[in-house]
């Protein structure tokens, strides 16, 4: 059997629903390889559970962190926090055997490929906010309005960062120039947990949410990089779309009661990257 390049979001494994099925997902071939597009868990354990579990059964695990895994909770009062955080979560990955955005670039070999799979830390930086109202202050007002508030805004510190836009302009920066530096010849596959562009947002039941999702500075990566494929989660809206003639894949398991809203509706927790089916 071919190998396949799977990938999954958003586990969130603190619900024990989904405990149970991150713990029944295996792949199809000794081969495959799967991505895993943030928010697996709050808690550092439970993380480093969940891709020690899936890297014991996949070829290869390729992780990018979400929010989830940046947040500080207040009863972990002496646990690391913003980059330092990070930096924990990527020794723990490298520990077990997981790709991070740290590691070199793998490419994908199988059916499809080559393909180069860039998996992103980026954040966000309000900017998609700008959809609903002209400033950060009036977009966050109308959130706090709404009571649509991420939990970023009390856990997920940008230490020692001044704010989470920094860290975001950071972060995109330094891998803007990482990407521009690989050689090209190859097509790519982003990975990142948060959408590269605003368009995904707008089918969003509460808008005001917009603005913790992305960065307008990706808008063009997609073209400029050559994808193949951009994969990401975040949203809780599992679908396929496509923009400029790229394929963008929604690849979240979300909360149980999401599922249970879909209904007969629900997709398979694991979706194919490559080969494409048909």
């Amino acid at each position: 059997m071919d190998p396949t390049l799977f990938a999954i979001s958003d586990l969130h494994v603190g619900h024990l629903e989904n405990r149970r099925i991150v713990e029944s997902l295996r792949p199809q071939s000794d081969a495959d390889w799967l991505i895993v597009c943030g928010d697996v868990s709050d808690t550092l354990e439970d993380v480093e559970w969940a891709l020690k579990l899936l890297a014991a059964r996949f070829a290869t695990v390729i992780w990018v962190p979400g929010n989830h895994e940046l947040w500080t909770l207040p009863e972990d009062r002496t646990g690391p926090r913003g980059e330092r955080r990070y930096r924990q979560l990527v020794e723990t990955c490298g520990r077990i055997g997981v790709l991070t955005p740290e590691d070199p670039y793998p490419v994908w070999c199988g059916r499809g490929g080559p393909v180069r799979i860039a998996p992103l830390f980026l954040l966000y930086d309000y900017s998609f906010g700008l959809n609903i109202a002209p400033t950060k202050e009036a977009a966050l007002a109308r959130a706090h309005a709404a009571g649509v508030v991420c939990g970023d805004e009390f856990l997920l510190h940008p230490d020692p960062y001044p704010s989470r836009e920094a860290w975001c302009h950071a972060r995109v920066a330094e891998t803007g120039l990482r990407l521009g530096a690989c050689d090209g010849e190859l097509p790519t596959i982003l990975v990142n947990h948060f959408p590269l562009i605003d368009h995904p947002t707008r089918v969003l039941w509460h808008p005001e949410f917009a603005q913790w999702c992305g960065t307008s500075l990706t808008a063009d990566w997609h073209r400029r990089f050559r994808s193949v494929a951009v994969v990401y989660g975040h949203l809780h809206i599992p679908r396929t779309s496509w923009h400029d003639g790229v394929r963008f894949e929604e690849v979240s398991l979300g909360y149980p009661r999401e599922r249970a809203r879909r209904g007969a509706r629900a997709r398979e927790p694991l979706r194919r990257i490559l080969p494409v089916e048909g």
